[in-house]
């Protein structure tokens, strides 16, 4: 689960509003309003709400700028104050964790980042954790539709905390009593080859099973640095039970000759065999 760092601007409501009078985008992120800091959708409200509709100073950052906008809310059919803007402050998904550094406490997880689906965009980490999860269902994958890991959260409490979400995945820390095991060595890139390997998931309850895979072609460092390499899943047992790569089997660790070399984050459309 991951909560914003400020609040997201995903669209606005039809008509004309205070939040396109202003200059707001979508994607923009608003960190302030009149100089208090919003980690929140409550927190925006109760600041709209408190200044009675006078005009509000709005920081934003827009990419790797920030901004202030000048906005004059308007009321609402109940007397609320509103920007006329939709907003989203958190978000929460299955994805898997592709490693645990018992030396240093850290975890990596999902191998990609986590964006707002109606942006696009790498959403910025106010905090966040992850929790223990168990798959209760299996959409398998078909040509052109991917399927997906239906899963349970313990919500009781968290077993790790997030502290950063960039291109690459998230990444946090937790406590080594969580996860319990031997330790394995990290592959240099040099000694990456094609050729048989395995990935390690999660497609059923809470057991973590290997399964082989072939690892079809690697790609060169100049390209997408998300994207370096081509693999095929060939498991009989993962292929009828998955159809292949489905959503939530992202961040799978992928091993060869004992080695990680990294982590399942894309499915192909068009071959969910292959990621």
């Amino acid at each position: 689960k991951l909560f914003s760092d400020g609040v997201l601007v995903i669209g606005f409501s039809d008509g004309e509003s205070p939040a396109k009078d202003c200059g707001l985008k979508k994607g923009d992120i608003i960190t302030a309003l009149d100089g208090t800091a919003l980690d929140s959708i409550e927190a925006l409200r109760a600041c709209l709400n408190a200044g009675g509709g006078s005009d509000a100073a709005l920081t934003v950052k827009r990419g790797s700028r920030t901004l202030t906008l000048e906005a004059s809310p308007q009321q609402d059919v109940g007397g609320e104050y509103r920007l006329g803007a939709w907003v989203r402050d958190s978000m929460a998904g299955i994805g898997t964790m592709t490693f645990y550094d018992p030396k240093s406490g850290a975890f990596g997880a999902l191998g990609h980042g986590i964006n707002d689906i109606d942006t696009g965009l790498l959403v910025p980490i106010r905090s966040g954790g992850i929790m223990s999860s168990s798959v209760s269902a299996v959409i398998k994958g078909q040509k052109s539709q991917p399927g997906q890991l239906h899963g349970t959260f313990d919500l009781t409490h968290d077993i790790g905390t997030l502290s950063a979400n960039s291109d690459c995945g998230v990444l946090g820390s937790a406590q080594p009593e969580v996860f319990p095991g031997e330790a394995v060595p990290v592959a240099k890139r040099s000694a990456v080859r094609t050729g048989a390997a395995v990935i390690r998931c999660n497609v059923d309850g809470e057991e973590v099973e290997e399964y082989s895979v072939e690892i079809l072609r690697i790609y060169p460092e100049l390209g997408d640095h998300t994207r370096n390499l081509l693999l095929q899943v060939n498991d009989k047992r993962l292929l009828e039970q998955t159809g292949g790569i489905v959503q939530g089997m992202s961040g799978s660790p992928i091993l060869q000759d004992g080695k990680l070399v990294g982590a399942v984050t894309h499915v192909l459309l068009n071959d969910p065999t292959r990621g």
